[in-house]
């Protein structure tokens, strides 16, 4: 029953998208952290779309784009670079993958939203405005 459960869960949630290279990465992140509870950023690994680096379409939030988004329960916007844990710093606008809104984040595109719940408890509804920056559609290295 668990199963089914996760699995309609799953299905009500937006489709998202991760290059082959934030997928190994990000999976290596998850490995070296044992005990530790990433298992909101685990279930969206497993449920990614992955895709060829020069692929993914430009809309989409990969690691260290720059995104704007819309907390839509709040109605606040912001402006930040999602990044792994290591390049983060809050007062420069830098979230880690591994902080709730980060991992929210994650893979989505222009348009989408998604519920979230924060580790208090409280749900949140994230919608994505912008992807000004994404190092892919730059021809950056991710």
């Amino acid at each position: 029953m668990r199963k089914e459960m996760t699995e309609h869960l799953m299905a009500d949630l937006p489709q998202i998208y991760l290059t082959q290279n934030d997928m190994d990465h990000l999976l290596k992140l998850v490995e070296a952290q044992p005990g530790k509870r990433l298992e909101k950023l685990e279930n969206e690994l497993v449920r990614a779309n992955v895709v060829p680096r020069d692929k993914i379409p430009a809309d989409v939030v990969t690691m260290n784009s720059r995104v704007i988004f819309e907390n839509e329960t709040t109605r606040e916007r912001r402006e930040i670079t999602l990044v792994y844990p290591e390049s983060a710093d809050i007062d420069t606008g830098r979230i880690s993958v591994l902080v709730p809104i980060g991992t929210a984040l994650l893979g989505l595109r222009v348009g989408q939203s998604i519920d979230w719940e924060l580790p208090g408890g409280a749900k949140q509804r994230y919608r994505i405005v912008e992807v000004p920056f994404q190092p892919e559609a730059a021809g950056e290295p991710g």
